[in-house]
C-alpha cells in the first residue's frame, strides 16, 4: 500500500481484514501478483497526486487459490469454486495475501505454469494482444517491437510470430539470444537505429509498437511506417501524442481497449497451456519487499516479469 505519492520508500505491508464474497464475487488466497509499470506510476504522482485517493492499494493481477464464493460466481470459463486454481485479472489491490473480486475476473490457472508465470502473465498478455489488434498485424507483414525482452514485449514478439509476421525487435545485445530463440531478429537500441532496422528489414516495416516510452522508439517508428495509424505506444503518451500515433492503455488520452483485453484472458491461459506462450519470469520478491522489486521495474533494464510472493 502506498501511504503517501513518492517513490517505492512509501511503501509498506499492512494488516487488514478481508471481507467474504458477496453475490457474484470469489476470495482468493494468492500465491503470486504481477508488477507492472503502472503500479509505481499509480503513486508517483504521474497521473495526478489527488490526497483523497490515499492510502492506495496496488496491484491489478494475481494467481491464486479460491478459498470461497457467493452465490452465483461464475467466470468466462464457467462457474468457479473454491480449490480452484485461477488467474484474476482485472484485480485492483492484488498485492495481497488475500482479495475478493469479482467472478467475472477469474480464469482458470493453466497447469502447466508456475505461481509466478500465472500471476505475470495477464497485464502484458492483454496488453500485447491489445497492440497487435490495434496495429492491425497481419500474416506475412513485418512489425518493430520496441522493448521486446520486457514483460510485454516478449509476450507481444510470441503473439506476433505466431500470427505469421517477422518481427524485428530493439533491446540491449544482452537479450538477444533469447529473442533469437522466441522467432525475432533483434536489434540494438541507440544511435543509428533507424539504419540497422533498415538492414534487417530491406523490405520495409509495416507496423510499429513502442512498449518503452523513449522518444528514439516514437521517432525511429514514424520515420520508418509511413501510416501512423498503425504504430502504437503504451507509454511515450506526451511523445505519442504529438506524433499522432495510436495511445493505449491506461496513460491520459489513451484507449483502453477494454473488451479487447478482456476476450484475451482465456486466448492467453489457452496458448500457454498448449505450450505456445513462454511467461518469462525476471525476478520474484516477497510481498514485503514491493519497494525493491519497484525500484526493479523502474530501472527498466528487466528481461520478463516481476512478481511478489506472499
Amino acid at each position: 500500500m502506498a501511504s503517501a505519492y513518492g517513490g517505492p520508500e512509501v511503501l509498506s505491508v499492512i494488516d487488514a481484514t478481508v471481507p467474504e464474497p458477496g453475490p457474484g464475487q470469489v476470495r482468493i488466497a494468492i500465491r503470486a501478483a504481477g508488477v507492472n509499470p503502472f503500479d509505481h506510476k499509480m503513486y508517483s504522482g504521474a497521473f495526478g497526486a489527488d490526497p483523497a485517493k490515499l492510502p492506495m492499494r496496488l496491484g491489478a493481477e494475481a494467481a491464486g487459490v479460491v478459498a470461497a464464493v457467493g452465490a452465483d460466481a461464475t467466470g468466462p470459463a464457467g462457474p468457479v469454486h473454491v480449490g480452484d486454481e485461477v488467474i484474476a485479472y482485472r484485480a485492483p489491490g492484488a498485492y495481497a495475501t488475500d482479495i475478493v473480486v469479482p467472478a467475472s475476473s477469474v480464469v482458470p490457472k493453466p497447469a502447466g505454469l508456475s505461481w509466478e508465470q500465472a500471476g505475470g502473465l495477464m497485464v502484458a498478455g492483454v496488453t500485447a494482444v491489445h497492440v497487435l489488434e490495434a496495429i492491425g498485424l497481419g500474416k506475412g507483414e513485418t512489425v518493430l517491437i520496441h522493448g521486446a525482452a520486457g514483460g510485454v514485449g516478449l509476450v507481444a514478439v510470441q503473439l506476433a510470430v505466431a500470427r505469421g509476421a517477422t518481427v524485428v525487435t530493439t533491446a540491449s545485445p544482452a537479450k538477444h539470444e533469447l529473442l533469437r530463440e522466441l522467432g525475432a531478429v533483434p536489434v540494438a537500441y541507440g544511435p543509428g537505429l533507424a539504419d540497422r532496422v533498415r538492414t534487417a528489414a530491406p523490405e520495409g516495416i509495416h507496423a510499429a509498437a513502442d512498449l518503452v516510452g523513449t522518444d528514439e522508439a516514437v521517432d525511429v517508428s514514424v520515420e520508418l511506417v509511413t501510416d501512423r495509424t498503425r504504430i502504437a505506444t503504451v507509454a511515450g503518451f506526451q511523445r505519442g501524442a504529438r506524433a499522432g500515433i495510436r495511445l493505449l492503455g491506461g496513460g491520459p488520452g489513451a484507449d483502453p481497449g477494454t473488451e479487447i483485453r478482456e476476450a484475451a484472458r482465456l486466448q492467453l491461459t489457452e496458448a500457454a497451456a498448449a505450450g505456445r506462450l513462454r511467461v518469462v519470469i525476471a525476478s520474484s520478491h516477497p510481498l514485503r519487499d514491493a519497494a525493491a522489486a519497484h525500484r526493479e521495474s523502474m530501472d527498466g533494464h528487466t528481461t520478463g516479469k516481476i512478481v511478489l510472493v506472499p
